[in-house]
Parts: structure tokens; C-alpha cells; sequence
């Protein structure tokens, strides 16, 4: 009897082990499923990415005579389809896909221009299952610069950069009724550059001008390689808490810039990179003792420049949205370490407030935060016009005029400005100190 219970014994777990192993030979052998395509174009690249269920074993290779892609991906199940993708102003004739033996797919991209593809991999998140990125960078021709390019021009436009954070796969925060800040803080860059172009003192260039992701480097690096003056940095916060409110701007914290001093110093390329924006910084030259000096000093000036731009902005801002707090913060964001751009993050309010998501997604509202924005700016350059450019030629010995706000006395605006109440009084006629929110004065040059 002890024996037959003991091979009955052993026959369960011989059972039980048969189970185990066939479950896991089952999960280790199952085939990936490839659910989705997207596809997104930015200026230098354009972006396609599976979305895929399961491990991702997959090879990428060129071919030519036709010029093509080839994207194997092993042991899968083609799910998607491509007719949903808007081709055109991509490099991208016609995307195929077939069986390659038993098991692969194999997805091939006909060309029509040459490429540089990168290809990389991301986990899955809350929105998106396991993902494959294939990025088809454009080719860059070489461009003849014009005399008039060379030549330093005199009264130049003051170059600001409006990036809209997030984009194409980073939607950002997501507020109620999903609305995406990626696509609010777009539509509020596109209104600033547009007021920026009406002006004839200023040029905006808009970082992102689509549905697209960029690297936050990338971002700095399109507005240096655009010689931009400014950098704002357009974004929408975003908290657990539904009752968290108001508008934030943002400077780069002093322990941001310090690591960033130290990791421009740590290569030749890195020194490089600095070639370009307004302020021309040149270190590539330079022995480690003197680089570290002049991007030191750079840094310094660079962030006291954008605490300064940050108060008149905040103060803007205030007469539109409730403010998450009074002063300019500081912080280390990436998309802010610019050592030669002074920069700025502006979170224009919380996207997960209800209250706040509506007045976002609302378009007379975006133009009310996009004039409080440049109002603060330009009454900033109004007062530090930097050489060379038209609004120092305009400046210069001419009055200029101030739009009293909420809080003002005319003895704080007289100090701001180095001047005096008395002189504020004759200039602008005036019997009394008293003065109303919204009302024009003007203020005497020194």
C-alpha cells in the first residue's frame, strides 16, 4: 500500500513538472504580435513606431538599386496596417509586409532619398505597450551662405526660441476629457511666435512646429543653431491632486548650471557645441583653466539674465492666470542648460485642475497667456536692449513707455528705471503720485 501511494506520488509531480515546463516553453516560444504603426514627421526626421506585444528580437539593414529599408522582426504576427500613415513629406515611397519564413516579418520601406536610420526600443507605460523607434534622418545638404548672411548685420532683430514641450510619442500630463499638453502648450508657442513676428524689434522661431518629439538637447540646439537670444520653454503642469493650481516659471537652478559647466568642460566636441547662438562662445580653442573661466562667467551672466526676464514675465503672467507662486523658481531642468541662451520653463497651469484644463483648451485664453507672456519679454529687452539690434537703436535716448500693473508705486517704477518721481512727475505732466492699473507713462532716459 506504502508503495502504490508513493508512485502515485510520484506520478503527480511528474505531472505537475510537465505542466510547468509546457507553460513555460509555451511563454518562452510565444510569437510577438504587431498591433499598431504611428508614424510622425519632424523638420530633420521622421519617426515610425510598432507597437508590438512581446519580446522584440528584431534587425535592421539598408539596401539599394532600389533604395530600401529593411526591418526584421523574428518570430511575430503582423497585426497593423500601414494605409492610416500620411507619407508624404517623409522620404518614405511605400511601406510592405510579408512573411519571412515560418515565423519572421519582415517590413521593408521603399526610399526616396537617403537616410540615416536609428533604431531603439522602449518599455511599456501606462499608455503604450512595448514599442520599436525607427528614426529616418534626413541627409543635410551643404548650404552656400549668402554676403549678406557673413557680414555682421547692424540693428538686427532680437532671436527668440518658443519650444513647446512634449510631442508626438511624449503626449505629456493629460487633463480631464484628455486633453494633451502636448497640444496646448503648441498652440500657445504658435500664437507667442506669432506676436513675436508682428514686432518689428523681435524674430520668433518656433522649436517644435508640430506633432513631434525632440531630445531635450536637440531643443537648445535648434535655438542656438538659429542664434536665438531667448529660450522659453512652453509647458503645462500636472499633480495628483486636482486642486493644485496656477501658473509657474522657471529658471535653471545654480546647481543645474554648475553640472552642466562641468559637462561641457569634459570633451573637445562638447566645446564645440557652443559655437553658435547670440553670444558667439567660442571655447574650443581655449586650455581647460581659461574654458573653465569663460563658461563659468557665461553661465553666471546667462542665469542672472533669465531670473531678471523671469520677474517681468511672472509679473505678466499674474494679470492673467492665479499664480502657483510668487517668485521665479529654480530647478534643473535639461531643456533650461544652455550655458550661451538665457532660458526659461514657463508652466502656463495645471492640466490635471479642471477649472484649468478648460481655460487651456480654450483659444482666447491661450492668446491672453501668449500676450502676457511676450509683454513680459519685451518689457524686459525694452529695458536691457542688447547691442546691436533695432530695439537698442529705438531705445536710446528716446522715453520710454511703461504699463503700470496691479501692485505698482511710482517710486518702485522710478528706482527700476534710475530715475526719480520728481523727473516721472514733469515728463508725463502729472500732479499727484497716484496712479491706476493699465495706465501709460512715460519714463525720461537718464
Amino acid at each position: 500500500m506504502k508503495n502504490t501511494n508513493k508512485s502515485q506520488s510520484w506520478f503527480l509531480a511528474y505531472i505537475y513538472i510537465a505542466i510547468l515546463l509546457g507553460c513555460w516553453v509555451t511563454s518562452a516560444f510565444a510569437a510577438t504580435d504587431i498591433n499598431s504603426v504611428r508614424l510622425w514627421r519632424a523638420p530633420d526626421h521622421t519617426r515610425l513606431v510598432f507597437d508590438i506585444e512581446g519580446s522584440i528580437d528584431h534587425r535592421i539593414f539598408s539596401l539599394d538599386n532600389p533604395r530600401r529599408l529593411v526591418v526584421d522582426i523574428a518570430d511575430s504576427h503582423f497585426r497593423a496596417s500601414f494605409d492610416h500613415l500620411d507619407l508624404s513629406n517623409t522620404p518614405i515611397v511605400s511601406i510592405r509586409v510579408a512573411k519571412r519564413g515560418k515565423a519572421d516579418t519582415r517590413v521593408v520601406l521603399d526610399l526616396k532619398a537617403e537616410v540615416s536610420p536609428s533604431n531603439f526600443t522602449l518599455k511599456a507605460n501606462e499608455q503604450y505597450s512595448e514599442r520599436l523607434v525607427i528614426d529616418l534622418y534626413d541627409k543635410k545638404r551643404p548650404r552656400s551662405r549668402s554676403v549678406k548672411e557673413i557680414i555682421e548685420q547692424s540693428n538686427r532683430k532680437i532671436v527668440i526660441a518658443i519650444d513647446a514641450g512634449h510631442g508626438g510619442e511624449d503626449p505629456g500630463a493629460l487633463g480631464p476629457k484628455r486633453i494633451r499638453e502636448k497640444n496646448v502648450v503648441l498652440q500657445i508657442a504658435k500664437r507667442l511666435d506669432s506676436l513675436f513676428d508682428k514686432d518689428p524689434h523681435y524674430q520668433g522661431v518656433l522649436v517644435r512646429g508640430g506633432d513631434y518629439y525632440l531630445a531635450h538637447r536637440k531643443r537648445t540646439q535648434i535655438a542656438r543653431e538659429q542664434g536665438a537670444d531667448f529660450f522659453i520653454s512652453i509647458h503645462a503642469d500636472a499633480f495628483t491632486d486636482p486642486r493644485a493650481n496656477g501658473a509657474s516659471v522657471y529658471a535653471l537652478s545654480s546647481q543645474g548650471a554648475t553640472s552642466e559647466t562641468g559637462r561641457y568642460l569634459a570633451t573637445k566636441e562638447n566645446r564645440a557645441d557652443l559655437i553658435g547662438g547670440a553670444s558667439s562662445l567660442h571655447l574650443g580653442d581655449k586650455d581647460d583653466l581659461l574654458a573653465g573661466v569663460l563658461i563659468d562667467l557665461s553661465m553666471n551672466a546667462t542665469l542672472r539674465s533669465s531670473l531678471d526676464a523671469g520677474q517681468y514675465v511672472l509679473k505678466q503672467m499674474g494679470t492673467v492666470a492665479r499664480l502657483h507662486k510668487k517668485r521665479v523658481e529654480q530647478a534643473g531642468f535639461l531643456v533650461l542648460k544652455s550655458p550661451d541662451i538665457p532660458s526659461l520653463l514657463i508652466e502656463t497651469g495645471f492640466i490635471s485642475n479642471p477649472k484649468e484644463a478648460r481655460q487651456l483648451s480654450n483659444r482666447a485664453y491661450q492668446q491672453k497667456m501668449a500676450q502676457a507672456i511676450f509683454k513680459g519679454l519685451d518689457q524686459y529687452y525694452s529695458d536691457h536692449p542688447p547691442e546691436g539690434t533695432l530695439l537698442a537703436s529705438v531705445v536710446k535716448g528716446k522715453p520710454r513707455s511703461y504699463t503700470v500693473s496691479r501692485g505698482d508705486t511710482l517710486s518702485e517704477i522710478a528706482q527700476r528705471y534710475n530715475t526719480s518721481v520728481s523727473k516721472i512727475l514733469r515728463y508725463n505732466k502729472l500732479s499727484n503720485s497716484t496712479i491706476r492699473v493699465g495706465q501709460e507713462i512715460l519714463i525720461p532716459t537718464r
